[in-house]
């Protein structure tokens, strides 16, 4: 039963991605500067010293968001300041995974009557300065998901912005973006091993959390992703789009929602910045009444 939720899992979120790779909407193509290699299999559906053990977030960072100044918000096209929850007295509890691999979470189980959220950016294609000051100002705790062949030319993009005081950190999306599933088991590892490595040299630790490319895994990922020192295989029940979100399931944020966002500019988001995106992304967030977590804090 569980095996079979996992699979209703990954299934689910690659469908909410596939959706954003047909053009559906405002939906800008998330692959656009990876390539398309990765989505052409037919019949395929589509971290210096941690602060907590394995993170890649530097010493004295601190566990859960900070403030951001009382104008920050409306420089940045806020009509009020963003709400962050605290770190969790205790984590929450997630199911464990079979011996050998990793849990796959999509959502938070946050207690009952916790309006909180989860943001994480994936693989480091747009890497534009005013975001950087955006998530500084703001104090945006975001979980980066990255890829090594296109957020490596400038890595120390990710770590100003690991590096700003909001308790960023940088997680593994794979060397190359592949789609995981049309790969062996050694091909796999090799993806993701080779992120982990390349992370842990470039920033001192290996991460814990790992993403799969457009959401897609099997048994074989799970193994890999356990045998390269991952903790948790995170999906995502939501995705921001340009103008706004696109759900897995109902029409609205659930408590404990994961957010999917990617690393953008104006050639993949039909002109708009990767700060304007953000800030559709987080007026939504705020006008259902949420507030903003750290992924790390609850895993």
């Amino acid at each position: 039963m569980k095996h079979a939720r996992r699979l209703v899992a990954g299934t689910l979120a690659a469908g909410a991605l596939a959706l954003s790779l047909t053009g559906c909407g405002d939906s800008a193509d998330p692959t656009e500067r990876l390539g398309r290699k990765a989505t052409q299999t037919p019949g395929t559906p589509e971290s210096k010293q941690p602060a907590d053990a394995g993170s890649t977030a530097p010493s004295g960072t601190p566990s859960a968001p900070g403030s951001a100044s009382d104008e920050a918000y409306k420089k940045w096209g806020l009509t009020a300041p963003l709400s962050f929850a605290p770190k969790p007295a205790q984590k929450p509890q997630i199911p464990k995974a079979a011996p050998g691999k990793v849990p796959v979470v999509d959502r938070i189980p946050v207690p009952a009557g916790e309006k909180t959220v989860f943001l994480t950016f994936d693989d480091g294609a747009e890497k534009d300065p005013e975001f950087l000051k955006m998530a500084a100002d703001l104090k945006l705790p975001i979980s980066m998901f990255l890829t090594d062949n296109v957020a490596a030319s400038d890595y120390g993009h990710f770590e100003k912005l690991r590096d700003n005081g909001s308790a960023s950190t940088i997680n593994n999306h794979t060397l190359t973006h592949p789609n995981l599933r049309t790969l062996p088991f050694e091909g796999q590892k090799k993806e993701i091993c080779g992120q982990q490595e390349r992370l842990e040299k470039r920033f001192g630790a290996r991460p814990p959390l790992f993403r799969p490319p457009f959401g897609n895994y099997n048994d074989d990922t799970l193994r890999a992703a356990s045998e390269c020192g991952v903790s948790s295989l995170v999906l995502w029940r939501v995705s921001m789009q340009i103008n706004n979100f696109q759900y897995v399931e109902g029409s609205a944020l659930k408590p404990g929602d994961i957010i999917l966002a990617h690393f953008r500019g104006p050639s993949e988001l039909k002109g708009t910045t990767e700060t304007q995106m953000t800030t559709r992304m987080l007026q939504r967030i705020q006008e259902q009444g949420y507030r903003i977590g750290r992924l790390e804090d609850y895993l």
